[in-house]
């Protein structure tokens, strides 16, 4: 779970390029359509030409691209805000099906956005950028109303001749997007699809319209505040003024004009005004998230430290906690426990105080001591993702491999297309000596990465290794015809 700060030379945001630019649904800033074109209706259209079941395939296979080549924040805490967020928007959102994919991005740039399969993909720098949790949850109303409205399978319908041969381009330009690293997937999507682009261009600025439009909705549906909106929007325009010819990585793939942000600005306010205000894990989450992103961790420890000491500090726990958090990043355990003890005297019952402060104690090897912090916060907070991560941590730590893999069992079963678990797994199955375990973990990292050879190879290992008749075995079996016909599918 331990986040290192992260110091890239590569070009930040290659792979949500590639994926905005194809499904998150705007095709450039220069379309003649006037702003006042009459949207579509809401529902109904869209699917004649790519069923929910294309767009299903697509979105796995932007996934197992996702897996191999971007980088990922894995922390348990950030996901979980970030589902907590989606499925309290999801009710009021109208898909199809409420089933969704999250994808953390690690980078600092501003970006989201939204693909075919009901993926939402987040960077980690959309927390840095949105000043208040109204502001976060608008940019996420906006991807939701990308999907509910199906705008990819809508832009297909209007150049339905050249359909086939456009969304094989688009899937291997944005796989080699993935897997190179370069422009090279988005030069194959730009070859294929020349056409259809310039086609297209016309109805971009209608379907982000209507995603504002559509977006703003859903967060009032949700209790939350639609002014999060251009709130959020007037944070881009500014960012990008400051930032020149760098456009920020979301700008690029969602043009905003100044009539855009009036637009909503003017949409926002014919709802009634409410006080809503933001949940302190939108900020804790923020906090951990400026740590993990600043320059060094010394930084991080001056810049809490600074803001902490101001009488004027909004938020000050939120504060207190991301100087605890800076403070372990640069390795005082001792002062990051008593920053986090004096929280927790303020809010006992508060998970993220509870698994930082876990966390710490692991970094000091008090093993025992984080252990009973923790079963007593899973006691009163059963199947909790967080809690339940770090106790598997504790017992990894102590060398516990057999109590460790029952905790990462009932995360892979809770979130199965977490790739990260399963390899967790089959360390925690190789310290508990249960080699049929680790093959059969590795098995479904491979199935998630996209390696259906390998996977059959470890199932085949499993089933080698367990003796004819054991239940066991036929689950084994069971599986392993699943990806032996899966592998064919692909071959043929």
């Amino acid at each position: 779970m331990t986040a290192k700060n992260r110091c890239r030379t590569r070009r930040p945001g290659f792979l949500a390029t590639a994926l905005t630019l194809v499904f998150a649904l705007t095709v450039g800033q220069a379309s003649a359509q006037s702003s006042e074109s009459t949207l579509p209706s809401i529902g109904g259209a869209g699917g004649g030409l790519i069923s929910e079941r294309q767009e299903a395939d697509i979105g796995r296979q932007v996934m197992t691209s996702i897996r191999r080549s971007a980088p990922q924040i894995t922390d348990p805490l950030v996901h979980d805000y970030l589902s907590s967020v989606i499925y309290n928007l999801v009710p009021s959102a109208p898909l199809n099906s409420s089933d969704l994919t999250l994808a953390l991005i690690d980078s600092p740039d501003i970006n989201a956005f939204a693909v075919p399969g009901n993926i939402v993909g987040v960077n980690g720098g959309l927390f840095l950028n949105a000043d208040s949790e109204q502001q976060f949850a608008s940019v996420l109303a906006h991807e939701l109303a990308h999907l509910s409205q199906r705008h990819f399978a809508r832009r297909l319908e209007q150049q339905e001749t050249s359909a086939p041969l456009t969304i094989a381009g688009m899937i291997a330009g944005i796989i080699l997007s993935a897997v190179t690293q370069s422009d090279i997937g988005i030069a194959a999507i730009a070859g294929t699809q020349a056409l259809a682009v310039q086609n297209m261009l016309a109805y971009s600025r209608a379907h982000e319209q209507e995603a504002d439009r559509v977006g703003m909705e859903i967060l009032a549906n949700s209790g939350m505040d639609p002014r999060g909106m251009p709130e959020m929007f007037e944070i881009m325009m500014r960012q990008n003024r400051l930032q020149g010819n760098r456009v920020p990585e979301y700008l690029s793939t969602h043009p905003l004009t100044q009539n855009r942000v009036a637009d909503t600005r003017n949409r926002a306010e014919q709802y009634p005004r409410r006080d809503v205000a933001d949940a302190l894990e939108y900020h804790l989450v923020r906090s951990r998230l400026q740590v993990r992103y600043a320059k060094s961790a010394d930084i991080a420890v001056e810049t809490f430290k600074d803001y902490l000491e101001r009488s004027e500090t909004e938020k000050p726990d939120a504060i207190r906690y991301g100087y605890a958090v800076a403070l372990l990043r640069n390795g005082n355990h001792t002062e990051a426990v008593a920053q986090l003890e004096r929280l927790l005297e303020g809010s006992p019952g508060r998970i993220t105080y509870q698994v930082t402060l876990a966390e710490v104690m692991i970094e000091q090897d008090r093993l025992d001591q984080a252990r009973s912090l923790l079963t007593e916060a899973l006691s009163r907070n059963p199947g909790n993702y967080p809690i339940t991560d770090m106790l598997a941590r504790v017992e990894t730590a102590a060398g516990n491999g057999e109590r460790a893999a029952e905790y990462l069992h009932r995360l892979t079963r809770e979130l199965p297309k977490k790739e990260h678990l399963w390899l967790r797994l089959a360390e925690a199955e190789g310290l508990a000596r249960n080699i049929v375990g680790v093959h059969r973990a590795r098995a479904e990292y491979d199935i998630l990465m996209g390696d259906l050879e390998s996977a059959q190879r470890q199932l085949r290992q499993a089933q080698e290794k367990l003796p004819a008749g054991a239940p066991l075995r036929q689950v084994v079996t069971e599986r392993l015809s699943q990806v032996s016909e899966r592998l064919n599918q692909q071959r043929s």
